[in-house]
């Protein structure tokens, strides 16, 4: 189709290619991925702003991201950036530089992904890492006369792990384990030998130092849980508070949240009455101890005693309900405002830890006829913790 001679014609400045010319040039692109390296936390804003200011060209974030990749620069995340602190538009490294914030990186707490560990093809989830080995390995190996062992000690003791955190039965364990026979008998001798609560009390030193306390501890608090037992059979009891018929757990802790002591008996015995011989254990081992914190469950002639016979001083931590006041001569019937959760001082530390000892599957319910036993998982429960997270110190 013949253009009508009375429409004028733009000719475009010829490229080469044809189209519109680029906004940078050759040499303006070195100049670009020099910009882009000295700046690996900015945003791509910021670089636009950068650019506009240094080369004096006006780029939008469309063409900023066509420009880097035509100059081999790709901006991704960090696997950090989630605890780093740096606003989300500021995120985003370049691959040929070092990683770096803006800002320190924050403390986190909780789960992480090194409590994720999916192990490998020699190892389960549950059993122990080189670095957590070497800090109990002399403890179960022993050069000395006699038979040498028939299996590794470490793997006995991944077997236990194994059986702990998925809440198998002896005869369930995998075949590449040591035989459930020999594990079992180990597992039993160490019991005998309360080589699992020695265990956790080197490991309970080594976390307290590191948190700048003496390894002997001064303080302690005592709680109990009430847990339902199966059909196994062995003691047991029926507590009308809880309405849960099983065992008692008795535990005793510092103000970490660190075992000191572990009484299992049925769950008809009161608290007070369990609180007695649980405080002795704990005061045998430690006789630095001069204060204990306790709920309102002990408090009367269970309280009295432990001041005169363990020389502590017992504080009674109770809830705000509990010492609370009238503000009209006549309340309603139901609260008009909601009240939020109260925190306890002291109490929430011990509370915290039953949390933790529930989480193993062979520790949601209580599967064993003994008491000894039922009692050893839970310090292979709370070691097993201690040991992830000294391992972890030491690798950072």
């Amino acid at each position: 189709m013949a253009r009508h001679p009375s429409v004028a014609t733009k000719k475009l400045p010829s490229t080469g290619v044809g189209g519109r010319p680029p906004k940078l040039s050759p040499a303006a692109l070195d100049q670009f991925r020099t910009l882009v390296l000295e700046q690996p936390t900015a945003s791509i804003d910021d670089l636009c702003v950068l650019v506009n200011q240094q080369l004096g060209v006006q780029l939008c974030q469309l063409s900023m991201y066509r420009y880097l990749k035509r100059v081999g620069i790709e901006r991704r995340k960090s696997t950090s950036d989630r605890n780093s602190g740096i606003p989300t538009q500021n995120r985003g490294v370049p691959t040929e530089t070092p990683k770096r914030f803006l800002e320190t990186p924050k403390a986190r707490y909780g789960s992480t992904e090194s409590h994720r560990d999916d192990g490998d093809v020699k190892r389960y989830p549950g059993t122990l890492t080189d670095a957590e080995w070497a800090l109990v390995a002399e403890l179960f190996e022993h050069e000395g006369p006699g038979k040498p062992p028939k299996y590794p000690r470490r793997q006995l003791l991944d077997a236990c792990c194994y059986a702990v955190r998925t809440g198998c039965s002896w005869r369930m364990l995998p075949k590449d384990l040591p035989p459930w026979q020999d594990v079992y008998a180990h597992f039993r001798r160490w019991t005998a030998k309360n080589l699992f609560e020695t265990m956790h009390d080197r490991l309970r030193a080594m976390w307290r130092r590191r948190e700048g306390r003496d390894a002997a501890p001064t303080a302690a608090v005592i709680d109990s849980q009430s847990v339902k037992t199966s059909a196994q059979g062995g003691p047991k009891g029926f507590d009308a508070g809880k309405k849960v018929k099983g065992r008692k757990r008795h535990l005793v802790v510092d103000v970490l949240g660190l075992l000191l002591a572990v009484l299992v008996h049925p769950a008809n015995i009161p608290d007070r009455d369990g609180a007695t011989p649980v405080v002795a254990q704990a005061v045998t081992k430690f006789p630095s101890l001069r204060k204990l914190y306790v709920d309102g469950g002990y408090t009367g002639v269970c309280a009295h005693s432990l001041r005169t016979q363990y020389k502590l001083d017992v504080e009674v931590v109770r809830r705000p309900s509990a010492s609370g006041t009238w503000g009209d001569s006549q309340l309603p019937l139901f609260a008009t405002e909601a009240r939020p959760f109260p925190i306890l001082p002291r109490r929430w530390v011990v509370k915290r830890t039953h949390s933790w000892v529930e989480r193993p599957r062979r520790l949601s319910k209580d599967y064993d006829r003994r008491l000894d036993v039922s009692t050893a998982w839970i310090w292979l429960a709370e070691t097993r913790i201690l040991l992830r997270r000294l391992s972890n110190v030491e690798n950072t």
